[in-house]
């Protein structure tokens, strides 16, 4: 999909120039910086999530919902 953003005139500069010492066309650039910006954050959201549901100290969890959290954890942990 064609899309038109704004950047910074010096942020733009840059990434142009790192485009071009990697051999990557300005989309190609822009979907990878993308792509790694949303699965980083995507993880962060998770965590937070998480951390904010055991913060809450709730009894009402019961052991098959925290081995089920624990496992979503521990494969978080293999892909970072």
């Amino acid at each position: 999909m064609k899309t038109a953003i704004s950047l910074p005139d010096q942020l733009f500069k840059r990434a142009e120039e790192y485009a071009a010492m990697q051999s990557l066309s300005r989309s190609q650039l822009y979907t990878q910086a993308l792509e790694a910006y949303l699965d980083t954050n995507s993880h962060a959201a998770i965590t937070a999530l998480l951390n904010d549901v055991y913060a809450t100290e709730d009894e009402s969890l019961n052991s098959e919902f925290e081995e089920l959290a624990f496992e979503v954890l521990r494969a978080q942990e293999r892909v970072d």
